[in-house]
């Protein structure tokens, strides 16, 4: 199960060491898998991330996580770039990625489905606009459980 983590006090914990090595912390996943949970750590950077940076940050992250101990029982850390189809945390990333189409899932579902995919229109105040078949909807951040830009490839 996917749990996107909007914890102020875990991203406040990793994201000033995260700055100081260069990157932005894009945002933080929990999957849980029984006994082999995943903590996912995206970080981004205007020159790209490589694997040697993920490596890097996850020394670092790593070293916090284990002195703080944030987060309770086992999982495994990962670092890694958000990717082409990268998740959407924050309004300030939905606003950035105004005019893509995306696809959302939310935590209850409304007009009887849980799982939309239209163009991101921006966001009005805590709500995430969305254009889909013709009609706009309005979701509030909060009731969004997982949200991912859709990848554009030109032919």
């Amino acid at each position: 199960m996917f749990v996107a983590i909007k914890d102020a006090a875990l991203n406040a914990l990793l994201e000033p060491a995260i700055a100081a090595m260069g990157f932005e912390l894009w945002g933080v996943e929990r999957v849980s898998q029984g006994k082999h949970s995943r903590l996912v750590v995206y970080i981004d950077s205007p020159e790209g991330v490589t694997v040697d940076h993920c490596a890097e940050v996850s020394r670092q992250v790593s070293a916090i996580l284990d002195v703080e101990d944030p987060i309770p029982g086992q999982y495994r850390l990962e670092v890694s770039s958000p990717g082409m189809d990268r998740p959407l945390f924050t309004l300030e990333q939905f606003e950035r990625y105004r005019g893509h189409v995306v696809t959302l899932r939310l935590r209850a579902p409304f007009d009887g489905r849980r799982k939309f995919k239209g163009l991101l229109a921006g966001i009005d105040n805590d709500e995430v606009l969305l254009h889909l078949d013709g009609e706009e909807y309005c979701f509030p951040i909060d009731g969004i459980e997982q949200a991912r830009v859709v990848p554009q490839f030109d032919t």
